[in-house]
């Protein structure tokens, strides 16, 4: 470990340790956000380090990468069931966008513990980047819960993530390894077909699980079939259009110019198109 990753770490400790004394102080165990990601099982170790009483948590959000729950638990971490399945959202909600994101609130951001240790960092994105300042913030859910956030990975680079795992000796999610053991710290665990993803990763993923891909469409077309009064039914005839938009288009132009009847009166049936996409049966 180099002199500059041991600062990190040593700051990080810190952090969760004075955290932990807060959290204390005020009866409650310190909780440690666990996605079963690489960011989370940096974290957790973290916490063994500082030596605090704390809870991790996994909040099982139905629809994470196979193997998720039993990496979790293989930590001793708890894993908290949702009131709702990501099922129920799509019946209730319809297809998630980058805009409509019931399922987040839902299955994932809502609040456990007062005080709480999250593995976010700055290196993930030019957004987060952006948005987190400090290793310390004040969350808000539901414009009335609040709880106190401690960020001690915030600085770390991906090469220090990677470079910790391999010092401490963490096992990750099997997502992250080839089928020679090797490691990749670049990948990303979320859920399956997240639209915050990028269209190829949603793809990929889909492809890698076309069940996911029928999943999606079955609860989609549910949504319509009892809310006949849903404006998404003044843009797409059925869920198959729905879907094929949000894998491909970024606006309603985009899909009626790639989708839509052309001049010679042909248009794509997504249905079949799907179908042939992912070798399934709609």
């Amino acid at each position: 470990m180099t002199n500059e990753l041991q600062r990190k770490v040593d700051r990080a400790v810190k952090l969760i340790q004075a955290a932990g004394k807060v959290a204390k102080e005020h009866g409650q165990p310190l909780e440690i956000c666990y996605s079963g990601g690489k960011d989370s099982d940096v974290i957790l170790e973290l916490a063994r380090m500082s030596g605090v009483e704390y809870r991790a948590i996994y909040k099982n959000t139905t629809i994470d990468p196979p193997g998720t729950i039993k990496h979790a638990r293989d930590n001793g971490v708890e894993v908290r069931q949702p009131k709702m399945t990501f099922m129920d959202i799509l019946w209730s909600h319809g297809l998630p966008s980058r805009f409509r994101r019931a399922c987040c609130d839902k299955l994932k951001e809502y609040k456990i513990l007062d005080y709480a240790v999250v593995g976010v960092r700055r290196d993930e994105s030019a957004k987060r980047a952006k948005r987190y300042k400090e290793p310390e913030l004040c969350r808000v859910y539901n414009k009335k819960e609040k709880t106190r956030q401690y960020l001690p990975i915030l600085d770390f680079t991906a090469a220090d993530i990677e470079a910790f795992i391999k010092e401490r000796g963490i096992k990750c999610h099997p997502l992250y390894y080839d089928e020679d053991g090797t490691f990749h710290v670049e990948r990303r665990l979320g859920c399956m077909g997240c639209p915050l993803a990028s269209k190829k990763q949603r793809m990929e993923e889909f492809k890698a699980h076309p069940q996911m891909a029928r999943f999606y469409i079955k609860g989609a077309q549910h949504f319509l079939d009892t809310h006949p009064n849903s404006k998404i039914h003044g843009y797409f005839k059925d869920a198959c259009e729905w879907f094929t938009f949000s894998l491909y288009c970024d606006s309603l132009e985009e899909f009626r110019y790639k989708f839509g009847t052309n001049m010679f009166g042909e248009s794509i049936d997504c249905k079949q198109h799907l179908e042939q996409l992912f070798n399934i049966k709609l």
